[in-house]
């Protein structure tokens, strides 16, 4: 099991650079970072944390633009969107950014996607709520096709494309590993389907023998080899004990969330937690 790290690449925050040096030097494994291309002032979709929406959700950085300057700055360390809202991305335009990523970096991108929970920001880029799942899972194969194709083509519900030329593909072959959040069963069906990992969260707590006896059994009931399937744990707590039982259950990565601090406070943050990140290295 690999441990790695997820945080809010803010414009207030450490610079996403210095992070991904700090992480490499430390022994982590890789950086994920979320997005939200922007935040309504309407607030209509509540918070699903409860409350009010903290303020980094509206200040992040361009996850591809922030993940580049990450992995130039490395060598090593992964780097990946933990998670992407797919439906926002125009296919064609993503593929490219993410094949080139890919590339640059060697082969160390990590494709986390999802479709999202803010309906108002899905209605600005023309997403109807109730398309979103529908919508991801159309972009994301049309995508593998022209990571996978010389000459792609794609005709779905929402991504349509008639054979096409797009260069660079991705350094991995056939392409970045596709891990999917959630966690009900329409999401495990959703991995099976189009996806090489899942993506859980342990916001409502996460039994990690009983989570991959669910996506073994859903990979099975549609021919799927279960091992062809990852798990890497979304907000893993900074606890050797709860990560040894995730290492023993068959877990292949945990991510540890990292806070908006200063920079002086994150950097001591990880000193704290890099004997995790060592002990799975």
């Amino acid at each position: 099991m690999k441990v790695g790290v997820f945080y809010f690449p803010t414009d207030y925050g450490i610079n996403i650079a210095e992070l991904a040096t700090a992480l490499e030097d430390r022994g982590f494994d890789s950086l994920f970072v979320p997005e939200h291309t922007h935040i309504p002032l309407s607030r209509k979709s509540p918070f699903p944390g409860g409350g009010e929406l903290p303020k980094r959700y509206s200040h992040t950085h361009d996850p591809f633009v922030g993940l580049a300057f990450a992995a130039a700055a490395t060598k090593k360390l992964k780097v990946g969107t933990g998670i992407l809202l797919v439906p926002q991305h125009e296919p064609i335009a993503t593929a490219k950014a993410i094949a080139s990523l890919d590339q640059l970096s060697g082969g160390r991108f990590v494709f986390g996607i999802g479709a999202g929970w803010n309906e108002d920001e899905m209605n600005n880029h023309g997403v109807q709520f109730a398309d979103r799942f529908n919508q991801m899972g159309d972009y994301v194969k049309a995508m593998k096709a022209i990571w996978t194709q010389e000459e792609a083509g794609y005709h779905g519900k929402f991504a349509k494309f008639d054979p096409i030329w797009s260069y660079p593909k991705p350094h991995q072959k056939p392409h970045p590993p596709i891990l999917l959040g959630g966690e009900s069963d329409h999401t495990l069906r959703r991995v099976v389907d189009y996806c090489d990992g899942w993506f859980p969260r342990t916001r409502k707590g996460f039994d990690a023998k009983e989570s991959i006896a669910r996506l073994h059994k859903a990979a099975e009931q549609k021919g799927r080899d279960p091992k062809t399937l990852s798990v890497t744990v979304f907000g893993a707590p900074p606890k050797e004990d709860v990560l040894a039982g995730y290492a023993k259950a068959g877990i292949d990565g945990a991510l540890i969330g990292i806070n908006d601090d200063s920079p002086d406070d994150i950097l001591r943050y990880l000193d704290k937690i890099a004997p995790l990140a060592k002990a799975y290295a």
